[in-house]
């Protein structure tokens, strides 16, 4: 099977396309004939170094992965050949999603909704389940609540903003100028840009922040929160200070780490199965050309998400 892999860590330019052989599922896992694979953010900082999640190349890096269930172990009951199914496996383990075959325990999958073909269902599992266990898993996001969203516009925030209002929030977005319209129409409330001013002296009483930024970005969330509200973090999380100034500011703190959760992707399939959740993709690109996927997802400037098909 084609994989892209990297012998080394460095730039885009490191990966490569290479056979390599097709993965034997295990216990517990069926092996997946991966339609899509979409390129996160992390991604590109374990494939630099600058985060070496998975420890030193050689690897295959991705997760997020949709396709179709190609074998299954004797000992599962949830799938079988020829279901469609979409995922995280493995995170923040080695899951090989950039290949043609990547083997999944079968309770880390759920069936794709048939609502969504494998590009879009690629493009939701690790960003979706990041929005989803900060909003819902911790925040526990209600009817009237005030939600302000960073980085509004990416593949996490994109996803928050339509999560949030399907739970009956009011979804204050912050993102570029460029970006609103495409916001506004995904439901947000009060749009912000970031360019434009600080976005802390344009809103207060604010029930729950999802930072996403990093860079002080945190800090500076604390004012806009009501007294008892929560800034929930998947960039900061490790911070040995933010605890402390929330509690001096009389909010609350929480960080995340996303986890493969099969309960959170079928909360997000039957948003999906709604009408009430779609997840964007800006651009695809074919698997061989992953060095370019990751080119465009360093700029930054991506709307939604990016996705390799296979």
């Amino acid at each position: 099977m084609l994989t892209i892999t990297q012998k080394s860590f460095g730039g885009p330019e490191v990966l490569e396309a290479v056979e390599a052989p097709r993965p034997v599922p295990g216990a517990t896992e069926v092996l997946v004939q991966v339609k899509a694979a979409s390129v996160n953010p992390v991604e590109l900082y374990i494939r630099s170094g600058a985060f070496p999640l998975i420890g030193e190349p050689p690897f295959v890096l991705g997760w997020d992965i949709s396709g179709v269930v190609a074998e299954v172990d004797p000992g599962v009951s949830r799938f079988k050949v020829g279901d469609e199914v979409y995922g995280m496996p493995l995170f923040p383990k080695q899951a090989g999603g950039y290949a043609e075959f990547a083997v999944a325990p079968s309770r880390q999958l759920v069936r794709k909704p048939a609502g969504l073909d494998h590009v879009q269902a690629a493009a939701l599992p690790l960003a979706g389940l990041t929005a989803w266990q900060m909003l819902v898993d911790i925040a526990e996001v209600h009817p009237g609540q005030r939600v302000l969203v960073q980085a509004a516009g990416g593949g996490v925030g994109h996803l928050a903003v339509q999560i949030a209002k399907a739970r009956g929030a009011e979804v204050i977005a912050v993102a570029s100028a460029g970006k609103h319209e495409f916001l506004r129409g995904l439901g947000a409330d009060q749009l912000i840009d970031y360019r434009a001013g600080d976005f802390a002296g344009q809103v207060r009483e604010v029930d729950v922040v999802l930072e996403l930024v990093g860079g002080g970005t945190a800090e500076r969330s604390l004012p806009v929160l009501r007294p008892g509200g929560i800034l929930v973090t998947a960039v900061e999380k490790a911070s040995t200070t933010l605890p402390a100034l929330a509690e001096q500011a009389g909010v609350r703190f929480a960080g995340v780490t996303v986890e493969p959760d099969a309960v959170g992707l079928e909360g997000l399939n039957a948003l999906v199965e709604a009408g009430q959740l779609r997840p964007y993709v800006q651009q695809t690109f074919a698997l061989a050309d992953a060095a370019k996927a990751h080119e465009l997802v360093g700029t930054g400037s991506v709307q939604g998400k990016v996705v390799l098909t296979v």
